[in-house]
């Protein structure tokens, strides 16, 4: 910029300005009224959100109480025995599972942003409790008993995640991405497998907590001294997966009895420890020898009701003791919960509040270490169970609660019998659903071969070192990976405003485009035409990965939803049909409708991909979550276009997901890449991803010569691929393919305005 004084006379004197003194800056005032407003309405709306049960409660009726009872009781049979198993992997009596169970699942309620999420003991935490006790034990012997290592781990992590949430940093969550996540799950579901395979043989005499690859080596060494137990075990392990495929293949030949199969295949857990326990009680109950020994090991005397309420034991001296380990026990607390939560929030159609589900857990966590509670978080596969029971809020959570409390103060005496092997096998079959499948993986090598690599270093470091390694393993290599890409960044600058180009006799006029907001041109004479009404043309300004995607689908969503008109009249529906997550007005207001058919119709989204260099798992999953939102509020498909894609590993992630081909959401996969597998709801197969033969779509395609300054035209070939139509070379075709079917749409709402058939 020129630094040439302009000088202008007046009668009096000379005024001196500069280039820089025409530009509009914010004064200071402007700027501090951005983050100074009344603070009142801002602290009613925090302090309501701590609560969300308050936004829907109002709103609860027979319909949901229906739901919400079945998936309850059904959540309740399944908890109780996997409680006392998981008990027994954190090296605790089996009532503490029942504890933490009970806790869990009662308090979660009030604070959930999540229907689906049952919160109590899980497989990956337990192995975590039982490290640190460990840990605690070997530089501390005999100063404290496990389970009050265990409540005191409790109360520290939970304090730790309430705090996060309290302070609304949940974002810290976002630089940890799926394959990650999977990874050291998937690790840690191999290693407890492992570790209770020789409980499930009866096999002692080694350290089954030490690395997951010594267990599998001990475990082959001492399969010639197997003992009476695998009986027991293995007969339970083998009835569950077959009572497991013979509902599944029941289900596919009789499709009308699905619902009957689903609830056999739920009491399977129940049913099997309940033969076990009956033929453990025949065999053992005339066997005991002089010492009180049984053949088999059987988990004995469990207290009933709630035998150990009271303050936590904490002082300084435990928690420097457990200091080493509360780290990744802290960072298992509330990723494995915001990764379940997340993936069943998409499954489901409704977003989860990150901070508000760290609060969830961390509130459950304090109170629980109370009541002699260990570490509890979200469960995959109570998760699951309750999704396909049919949950309609989270209140089914105290139904959940209510059965958990009769078994401890009704059932104690029958889980005298039941045999350790037995609740072996329920772990073992329980976590192998935590193991990514091959087809998943292979889409984490699809969509980003980098973090399959990342995945695989978090599961080996996992079985051949520690859970703690596989995690920290995983994070750093995901933290440095995201270094690289934002020390290398490509981008550019585009705008839209006309142009008139002045070619000798014939001028010329074309489309520049730039940013729709002032300031985004240096010249305020030009005036920046936005897209016609309906398309929506959006730019990402750097690399689209996970810290970021949130972000991208946030804007998307949240601008769809305030200028686009609203393709469902919510207020039609009844109550009892709406879901738990959507209030909307109660009666219909014509204001409403009116302001709502002022706003245009959202036909097209046009994604400027020139300065994205890279695409992760988690950033193609956000805008699969993107499109299915907005879709959900538009009620009918809506067009992506992408325009200006760099790299062809952008093209095939994006290709992975769905888009390109001009599919709706309703006919491609909502995961691209699960961080767990959801076995038996909708999986990935379900849905065709082939990109169709023959698509007709307004694009303009832009074609090459093929040959050399040739006087004849001898052939024209498609610069882009025709299988995907809604790819396009740069964005002025793009933007002028998406408004190409405005006129379709209008063509087609002219036609059922004149009650012609479309």
């Amino acid at each position: 910029m020129s630094m040439v004084p302009a000088v202008l006379k007046t009668a009096s004197k000379k005024i001196v300005s500069y280039p820089e003194d025409d530009v509009d800056v914010v004064s200071s005032k402007d700027w501090l009224s951005r983050f100074w407003t009344n603070p009142f309405p801002a602290m009613m709306e925090y302090l309501l959100s701590l609560f969300p049960i308050l936004t829907w409660i109002h709103r609860y009726n027979i319909g949901w109480l229906t739901g919400d009872i079945i998936a309850g009781l059904t959540v309740g049979i399944v908890v109780v025995p996997q409680g006392m198993s998981y008990a027994q992997i954190a090296t605790l009596p089996p009532e503490y599972g029942l504890y933490s169970s009970f806790v869990g699942t009662f308090f979660y309620c009030f604070f959930a942003t999540s229907k689906d999420v049952t919160i109590g003991p899980v497989a990956v935490m337990s192995l975590t409790v039982a490290n640190i006790i460990k840990h605690v034990q070997s530089t501390h012997p005999d100063r404290w008993d496990n389970p009050t290592i265990a409540s005191a781990v409790a109360l520290v992590t939970g304090f730790i995640v309430l705090g996060i949430g309290v302070l609304r940093i949940g974002w810290l969550v976002e630089f940890i991405p799926m394959p990650a996540v999977s990874g050291f799950m998937t690790g840690s579901a191999i290693s407890i497998a492992a570790g209770q395979v020789p409980g499930l043989m009866g096999i002692s005499g080694f350290d089954t907590r030490a690395a997951t690859y010594k267990v599998i080596i001990n475990t082959l060494k001492g399969l010639p001294h197997t003992k009476l137990d695998a009986a027991w075990g293995l007969t339970g392990l083998v009835t569950l997966y077959l009572i497991r495929y013979a509902c599944t293949w029941g289900t596919k030949i009789y499709p009308r009895r699905a619902r009957i199969f689903f609830f056999i295949s739920v009491l399977r857990n129940a049913f099997v420890i309940l033969v076990l326990t009956i033929a453990a009680w025949l065999y053992c109950r005339r066997r005991r020898d002089s010492k009180g020994s049984f053949p088999i090991k059987i988990l004995k005397d469990v207290p009933a009701g709630l035998k150990h309420i009271g303050t936590p034991f904490i002082d300084q001296e435990i928690v420097s003791a457990m200091a080493p380990e509360l780290p990744v026990a802290t960072i298992i607390l509330f990723l494995e919960h915001i990764a379940i939560s997340k993936s069943f929030g998409r499954l489901n159609g409704y977003k989860i509040n990150p901070n508000q589900e760290l609060i969830a857990i961390g509130v459950a966590n304090t109170i629980g270490s109370c009541f002699g509670a260990y570490p509890a978080t979200g469960s995959f596969s109570r998760s699951a169970l309750k999704s396909k029971s049919g949950v309609r809020t989270p209140l089914a959570g105290i139904i959940t609660a209510i059965v958990v409390i009769v078994a401890l103060y009704g059932l104690t005496d029958a889980f005298y019998w039941i045999p350790n092997a037995g609740l072996s096998a329920v772990i073992i079959h329980a976590v192998a659903d935590l193991v990514a499948s091959p087809e998943q993986v292979f889409k984490y090598w699809r969509v980003s071969p980098l973090e399959f690599f990342i995945w695989l270093a978090a599961v080996l470091v996992t079985i051949f070192s520690s859970i703690e390694n596989g995690i920290y393993t995983s994070i750093a290599a995901s933290l440095a990976l995201l270094l690289i890409r934002v020390a290398h960044p490509r981008g550019s600058f585009l705008g839209k405003v006309s142009l008139e180009t002045d070619s000798g006799p014939n001028k010329e006029t074309r489309e520049v485009f730039v940013p729709i907001n002032k300031g985004s041109v240096d010249n305020s004479n030009i005036k920046v035409v936005p897209p016609a009404p309906g398309v929506l043309v959006y730019r990402f300004e750097e690399s689209y990965l996970y810290p970021n995607c949130s972000i991208v689908n946030s804007a998307l969503v949240d601008y769809v939803k305030a200028n686009m008109r609203r393709g469902k009249d919510l207020s039609t529906i009844s109550l009892g049909d709406r879901p738990w997550n959507e209030s909307g007005p109660r009666r219909s207001s014509t204001l409403d409708q009116v302001l709502n058919e002022k706003k245009p119709r959202l036909h097209a989204i046009v994604l400027d991909f020139s300065s994205v260099s890279h695409i992760d798992t988690t950033a193609t999953q956000a805008l699969i979550d993107a499109r299915t939102e907005i879709e959900r509020w538009t009620d009918y498909p809506v067009e992506f276009h992408f325009a200006t894609i760099l790299s062809p590993w952008i093209r095939r992630a994006l290709v992975a997901g769905g888009f390109g081909f001009g599919t709706s959401s309703s006919t491609v996969p909502r995961e691209v890449a699960a961080v767990v597998p959801y076995r038996g709801g909708r999986s990935p197969d379900d849905a065709s991803s082939n990109a169709p033969s023959d698509l007709e779509t307004g694009d303009i395609k832009t074609l090459v010569r093929d040959g050399e300054q040739s006087a004849e035209l001898r052939s024209w070939e498609p610069l882009m691929s025709q299988e995907t139509p809604f790819f396009h070379l740069d964005l002025v075709s793009a933007v002028r393919a998406a408004e190409s079917g405005l006129d379709r749409v209008a063509h087609l709402d002219a036609k059922k305005t004149a009650g012609e058939e479309v």
